[in-house]
C-alpha cells in the first residue's frame, strides 16, 4: 500500500480527536476526507504533515513509517500541503512564493556565486521554468510577477496549490481548497484536480463543498467525532444512510 494510516490516535488532555482511525490510500488516487467541524479532518492533516506527534497508531508510506518524524522530514519524503487559512508570503511575488517553496539557491555558496557564475544562472533558469509551468497549470502564470496578495481571492488559493507543488511532492493535503469560491471557481478548482491528478500526484482532500467531493474522489472517508463511520465511492457513501445520519443531511443530496 502507497499510504496507510493505521489505528492513528490523536489526544489533546482528554480531548481524543482522532480515535483509531485507518485509512488506505492508493497511489495517484483522489481520496476524500469529510465530516462535520470537529470531527478530526484537519487534526489528521496535521499529523500526516508532521505537524503533530501521534498518541496512537502509525503511518506508513511506502514501506516506511513516518509518523512522528518532523514536518521538515515528512516534507522531503513527498508531502506537501495548504491550510484552511491561507499563509502566502505577503510581501513576495507569486513567483517569489514557488521559488522559495523550491528551496531555490540553498545549495548556492559565495563560491559558486564568485568564480560559477553560468551554473548559477543555470540553476536559476531551471527553478525559474519550473515555476512558470506549474503556474501555467494552475492558471495563473500572467500573475507571475504580482504582488501575491493583491490577487484576486480565488487567484490567491491556485498560488498556493501551485506553491504546495512547487516541492515536488508525491502526496499533496489539500485542506478546503474550494473554501470562499463561488460556483465557478469552485467548477474551475476541479479541473485543477484533474490535471494534478494526470500528472501521478496522489491528492487526499478535506472539503465541506460535497459537489466537489463527489465529483472528484475516487474513494470518500467520512469521520464523525473523531471515528471513521463510512468509506467508499461517491455513489456508495451518498446513500449510506449512517452517513446521511451525520453529516449529508436526511435527504442526502448534496
Amino acid at each position: 500500500m502507497f499510504l496507510e494510516i493505521d489505528q492513528l490516535t490523536m489526544r489533546f488532555g482528554g480531548l481524543i480527536a482522532v480515535n483509531n482511525v485507518s485509512i488506505s490510500i492508493e497511489k495517484g488516487e483522489v481520496h476524500g476526507l469529510i465530516g462535520p467541524n470537529g470531527s478530526g479532518k484537519t487534526t489528521i492533516f496535521n499529523v500526516l504533515s508532521g505537524y503533530y506527534k501521534p498518541s496512537g497508531g502509525k503511518i506508513i508510506f511506502e514501506g516506511r513509517q513516518i509518523s512522528g518524524l518532523p514536518a521538515h522530514q515528512i516534507t522531503a519524503t513527498g508531502f506537501a500541503r495548504t491550510f484552511q487559512n491561507m499563509r502566502l508570503f505577503k510581501s513576495m511575488t507569486v513567483m517569489e512564493n514557488l521559488l522559495v517553496a523550491m528551496g531555490y539557491r540553498a545549495g548556492v555558496g559565495l563560491w559558486q556565486e564568485i568564480f560559477d557564475p553560468v551554473a548559477v544562472h543555470r540553476e536559476e533558469q531551471t527553478f525559474t521554468e519550473k515555476a512558470i509551468e506549474l503556474l501555467d497549470l494552475l492558471e495563473v502564470a500572467e500573475f507571475a510577477n504580482e504582488p501575491a496578495t493583491s490577487l484576486p481571492y480565488g487567484h490567491q488559493r491556485r498560488v498556493e496549490i501551485a506553491r504546495a507543488l512547487a516541492t515536488n511532492p508525491k502526496v499533496i493535503l489539500l485542506d478546503e481548497p474550494a473554501a470562499g469560491l463561488n460556483e465557478i471557481e469552485t467548477e474551475e478548482l476541479r479541473k485543477i484536480l484533474v490535471r494534478i491528478h494526470d500528472r501521478g500526484i496522489t491528492i487526499l482532500l478535506v472539503e465541506h463543498d460535497m459537489k466537489l467531493v463527489m465529483e472528484a474522489c475516487e474513494t470518500i472517508t467520512v469521520l464523525d467525532y473523531g471515528r471513521k463511520i463510512a468509506e467508499g465511492t461517491a455513489t456508495a457513501i451518498r446513500k449510506d444512510p449512517v452517513v446521511i445520519e451525520a453529516y449529508l443531511g436526511k435527504e442526502g443530496n448534496p
